[in-house]
């Protein structure tokens, strides 16, 4: 049976497959938002139908734990996108 695990220094700690770098929250968004069904995401990431739907269940179980990767991943790209070098403006 696959497990959802979380291992400082793997995805940030984020909840993920076992054995993967594939993160709960990355299943969520395929399925759910991204429109695609569980069959074709496992078969994209090369793991069980079963691991799909362990994660799909995983997050529907700890809400508020998603909710707080998912505050975390909105603040890094708003970090980096304030923080991110720009190429110099051309000499006029």
């Amino acid at each position: 049976m696959t497990e959802i695990v979380r291992t400082e220094g793997i995805l940030g700690g984020d909840p993920r497959i076992e054995g993967t770098r594939i993160g709960v929250l990355d299943v969520y968004e395929l399925v759910v938002e991204g429109d695609h069904s569980p069959a074709d995401i496992a078969d994209q990431l090369n793991v069980s139908i079963g691991a799909i739907y362990a994660a799909l269940a995983y997050y529907h179980d700890h809400p508020d734990e998603l909710r707080r990767v998912r505050k975390r991943h909105a603040d890094a790209e708003e970090s980096l996108e304030r923080n991110a070098l720009s190429p110099p403006k051309p000499v006029e």
